[in-house]
């Protein structure tokens, strides 16, 4: 579909009888068929699904009300081929694949304005379903492959500067394309120090705070003034009603997992080294936040912060200035925390000259690890993680992919097909074929009847059936995702990325994450926040979840609200659901799998992304141990083809991303953005 190569059965059954490597998609899997692709090998990439990305996926709007109408019927596939047993010789045995998917459960929406004005309302920009086999965007889905805008200029793979660059450098400085590289970057800023003007935030990642561009110029800063002015800050939020929303429904991207890219993290090292980053763009999270007696604040993280901040005393910033420093080389102080190594991190801290204020800011927004489980060992390396991260691309330690976090299994896909890799949506596999004289998988059957060989198996663990996963215990993750009308802590900016942690409020609880988005994300209309919470499983996710809802934000009706409510932020509408954790399963666990064939789990509960680029690196690596895993690509005119070669190579280097909407003149202006390049 789109810039990817697809494929339907009749093209199955004539070019792709024998491949190297068959997986089912998520973005371990993605990653996995990158590499792959990328070491030369034949990669064929089935999805039952009609969008990219399984639980890693973003939606639009009226694509994610698809989803859950799907998600609470939860009826099963219909079996194309119901006697495909009869293809099984019999030297060989079927290991059945599920037909339904049961990751998710207990999916709970809430609309909270009035549904019946948005009767008869359509989306703007919307497709006609599509009836090509295996075409994403059917349902509403808004992969980057099919975001459409008028106005939208597309980004060429492969240039220096891209063309929406090139045209709003004026109105967004800090948006850079992809692939800059400074000739003479200065040093990045090392954790806690003070940063450069402009916070680093148009700095391409690995370039420092205030790099030059290739062409030898500075690189414009981020901007400093926002479009919306202070006082509008002070005014009501504009109403915004659910046919709105309905209308604007492709300007959401609303992902199904919650995460923050860390800046030195394991996927954006891997993102630099692969090139991959040149198919996506980042803005920075701008602002830590804590939630404390029952107020939201800022917590200070970088030097200058410490230094600015109003809340802390003169007292309290040479405490915390003094802590930070220790927490970077900790190890060089064994002395120091080895008594207190049997001991949680909370309890360490209560050691230290710290103030409950400090306490409460590292405990639950540096660090962000459990009050009660997390060891002082734990809560130390997580305080240095996040300081190490600091300063690389500005105040925070975290990026945000614009369009959400369902780019990046996309942009792995779009590396696999530039090299050739094979992608089919809505293309069920029914089972895998175990050749029993040698114990290895030798095929799988699709739901037309059609055997794939292939040597190796990529499969998430949510197409296993419940045969297989028998003696399998999985934890669950709680989600909420809600549209609201304004910030939980209002500033002058607008267009602010915030990340907040919320304590447990009762014993036996979690702490939950939450993560706002603003509009210049491109995840949500303009004048609206996109609000994702997530948290490890106790009960229902509306059980977990509600609370801290309830806390932050007002979930009455205009008419029903009350004055000491009138402060927070409305919730338009509002999604509960569970999703299934299945990372740190091994392999053992599952029953009967053949030696050739690979488990991917889905999303955990974690903030970032490392589990699932060591699973990915770790498969690759079984299959192929003389291989690099996800070198650069080659530059195009190092390339030598072979005559015969010549016409589908150039065909697949031709693809091309689609067009995406660009921000508006008031959200582009507030900068942040941010591209990642190669060091």
């Amino acid at each position: 579909g789109s810039s990817k190569n697809s494929c339907n059965g009749d093209y199955l059954g004539q070019r792709l009888l024998e491949t190297s490597r068959c997986r089912l998609q998520g973005l371990p899997e993605s990653i996995i068929a990158a590499a792959c692709a990328r070491s030369g090998q034949r990669v064929l990439h089935v999805d039952s699904r009609n969008y990219y990305g399984g639980n890693w996926a973003s939606f639009s709007f009226s694509g994610l009300l698809s989803w859950i109408k799907e998600n609470q019927q939860k009826t099963d596939l219909s079996d194309e081929c119901e006697d495909w047993r009869k293809l099984i010789l019999e030297d060989e045995e079927a290991i059945p694949l599920s037909s339904k998917d049961k990751t998710i459960q207990h999916v709970e929406d809430f609309c909270f304005g009035d549904q019946d004005s948005a009767e008869g309302v359509e989306e703007v920009g919307a497709l006609p379903k599509l009836p090509a086999f295996g075409a994403p965007g059917a349902q509403g889905v808004s992969p980057a492959s099919e975001k459409e805008n008028p106005t939208a200029e597309g980004i060429s793979l492969g240039s220096e500067q891209s063309p929406a660059a090139e045209g709003s450098e004026k109105e967004n400085p800090a948006a850079e394309s992809p692939g800059e590289e400074p000739q003479s970057p200065e040093p990045e800023q090392a954790p806690g120090t003070e940063p450069a003007p402009g916070d680093g935030a148009g700095a391409a990642p690995g370039s420092g705070a205030a790099p030059s561009t290739a062409s030898g110029e500075s690189a414009p800063e981020p901007a400093k003034t926002e479009t919306a002015p202070s006082e509008n800050a002070a005014q009501e939020p504009k109403k915004i009603t659910y046919s709105q929303i309905v209308r604007e429904g492709r300007r959401f991207n609303i992902d199904l997992v919650s995460k923050l890219l860390y800046s030195r993290g394991l996927l954006i090292d891997l993102l630099i080294k692969s090139n991959v980053s040149r198919y996506a763009e980042f803005k920075n999270a701008t602002r830590v936040l804590a939630f404390r007696e029952g107020k939201v604040e800022q917590v200070p993280c970088s030097r200058a912060d410490v230094f600015n901040s109003r809340q802390l005393s003169m007292v309290e910033k040479r405490m915390l200035m003094k802590f930070l420093t220790f927490c970077l080389d900790y190890e060089q102080h064994p002395e120091e925390y080895q008594d207190y190594e049997s001991s949680t991190f909370a309890q360490f801290l209560q050691t230290r000259k710290l103030t409950p204020s400090l306490q409460h800011f590292i405990l639950h927004s540096i660090a962000m690890v459990s009050e009660t489980e997390s060891s002082t060992l734990e809560g130390l390396q997580a305080t240095k993680k996040f300081l190490q991260c600091l300063g690389r691309y500005g105040n925070t330690p975290f990026l945000f992919p614009l369009y959400g976090q369902g780019e990046i299994p996309q942009c792995f896909c779009r590396l696999c097909a530039v090299f050739g890799g094979i992608y089919c949506l809505r293309h069920a596999v029914r089972c895998l074929v175990l050749d029993r004289a040698s114990g290895r998988c030798k095929a799988i059957v699709d739901h037309f009847g059609q055997r794939i060989n292939a040597n190796y198996f990529i499969v998430e663990d949510s197409y296993l059936s419940e045969s297989t996963c028998t003696n399998v215990c999985y934890r669950q993750i709680s989600r909420a995702v809600l549209i609201t009308d304004q910030s939980v802590l209002n500033t002058d900016s607008e267009q602010q990325v915030s990340i907040l942690t919320v304590p447990p409020l009762a014993v036996g609880r979690a702490a939950v994450c939450v993560i706002e988005l603003c509009s210049s994300t491109m995840t949500c209309m303009k004048d609206s926040y996109l609000v994702h919470l997530t948290c490890p499983s106790t009960k229902t996710a509306r059980e977990d979840l509600e609370p801290v809802v309830q806390k932050l934000f007002n979930l009455n009706t205009e008419k029903e609200t009350e004055n000491e409510e009138l402060e927070k932020p409305r919730v338009l509408w509002a999604v509960y659901f569970n999703m299934r954790d299945s990372s740190g399963v091994e392999k053992s666990s599952y029953t009967g799998l053949p030696s050739n064939v690979y488990v991917c789990s889905g999303p955990d509960s974690a903030l970032g992304n490392d589990c699932a680029v060591k699973q990915a690196e770790t498969i690759f690596r079984e299959m192929f141990p003389t291989e690099e895993f996800c070198p650069p690509p080659p530059n195009p005119e190092d390339i030598i083809y072979d005559e015969d070669e010549l016409e589908p190579e150039e065909s697949a280097l031709n693809n091309s991303p689609e067009t995406k909407p660009e921000s508006s003149a008031e959200e582009s202006s507030s900068g942040d953005g941010a591209a990642v390049t190669k060091e």
